[in-house]
């Protein structure tokens, strides 16, 4: 893929927090596809996430979406430029309801893809939901909610920092569809993951992230096949999941995740 090909192009990024060095000039490039970054916790997942959406500044290198550059803008700049996003956590208003979350979008998606509308025909569930504040939605309906508010800004990249993290299978399974659907739709999705059973589904290329870099570069199918690979990037595999890591949807100490 050429320059002039990509939707993201990520070249020698580098930023931190004071005189700690997180992301070490890494370099990415996607086009309308679907594209995991994988990595053992520390690594700079969420760090890579809050300097493309710009939550934290760059100290060097550049991030071009659709050949425009876009690191050093502010986040609503980010967002308006064509970089939705998903945080970690969902980060919900919890007294507003469904309604009001998207409607704090509706008129700048209306005439769009996506409208309040479009969202609730993509998860009925919201709309069964829609007069219920935020902290009254389960763990599933929550992200829903997430993805949906992300959508109305109708951007042609998504970044979702560890969407599958406390969902039950079911939910993964219709997050997986959401992003099939997009990249079919022409949206550009880079998931940020630690379940690797999640990534591979999300995702058709696989990238590992090794202290602030991207290591290698792998297929799902690749990474399901070979539990070496696992070990050696991730921790799993042949041996115990280190704290942070899974490779399915289970708890640290065993237990289902979010069941909604």
């Amino acid at each position: 893929m050429t320059a002039n090909d990509a939707v993201l192009d990520v070249r020698d990024l580098r930023a931190g927090y004071g005189s700690s060095v997180v992301l070490d000039g890494l370099s990415l490039r996607m086009g309308v596809e679907s594209v995991a970054v994988l990595g053992r916790n520390g690594m700079g997942k969420t760090t890579l996430c809050d300097t493309l959406v710009g939550f934290l500044a760059a100290s060097g290198g550049e991030v071009r979406l659709a050949g425009r550059r876009v690191d050093g803008l502010a986040p609503e700049a980010v967002a308006n430029a064509g970089i939705a996003y998903v945080p970690q956590g969902r980060r919900l208003f919890p007294s507003l309801t469904v309604d009001e979350h998207l409607a704090m979008l509706a008129r700048r998606a209306r005439g769009k893809r996506w409208t309040p509308d479009a969202v609730y025909e993509l998860f009925p569930r919201l709309a069964q939901r829609r007069h219920h504040g935020g902290a009254a939605l389960s763990g599933g309906e929550q992200q829903m909610l997430a993805v949906g508010r992300a959508l109305l800004l109708n951007t042609p990249l998504v970044v979702m920092d560890e969407p599958s993290e406390g969902l039950a299978p079911t939910i993964v399974d219709v997050l997986v569809d959401v992003v099939h659907q997009l990249v079919a739709e022409g949206v550009a999705v880079l998931v940020v993951e630690q379940n690797l059973r999640a990534a591979v589904r999300l995702a058709d290329r696989q990238l590992v992230m090794v202290s602030g870099r991207i290591e290698a570069e792998f297929t799902g199918a690749e990474l399901v096949d070979r539990p070496e690979l696992q070990h050696r990037y991730l921790g799993v595999g042949t041996s115990p999941a280190p704290a942070g890591i899974t490779a399915g949807n289970k708890r640290e100490d065993g237990s289902d995740h979010d069941t909604a």
